[in-house]
């Protein structure tokens, strides 16, 4: 798995390219999570758009990186999320507890619209 990281508005967008299989890649993304959250940026879209293939430690890198971005004000937030992926999401129940978006312009968007109605 590879990842690139992007900033748009008022998040920061991570693009996952690959197969997310957690291991040292899930170190890397744990690492650059953490660096944004010290330089107080919580706010997170993971574009999940180019990932091939996800299994269950992948699926907790993501469920680390939103607990992460939650308790420090912020929020991880999912996009472009494949049919393989989601059906992944659904038969875990995780579909509930990840906000997911068809891009990752609405995904942004979201938090624009949060910061609005506060």
């Amino acid at each position: 798995m590879n990842y690139s990281v992007d900033e748009k508005y008022n998040a920061v967008v991570i693009t996952l390219k690959g197969n997310v299989m957690g291991g040292p890649d899930g170190s890397g993304l744990h690492n650059t999570l953490h660096e944004l959250r010290e330089k107080g940026k919580n706010n997170v879209v993971v574009d999940l758009s180019k990932v091939k293939f996800m299994n269950s430690s992948g699926l907790g890198m993501l469920i680390s990186g939103m607990t992460t971005m939650r308790n420090s004000g912020g929020d991880l937030r999912l996009a472009n999320v494949a049919d393989r992926i989601q059906s992944l999401l659904i038969v875990t129940k995780l579909i509930t507890v990840f906000k997911h978006y068809p891009s990752v312009e609405e995904a942004v968007q979201s938090f624009e619209t949060e910061t609005s109605e506060s």
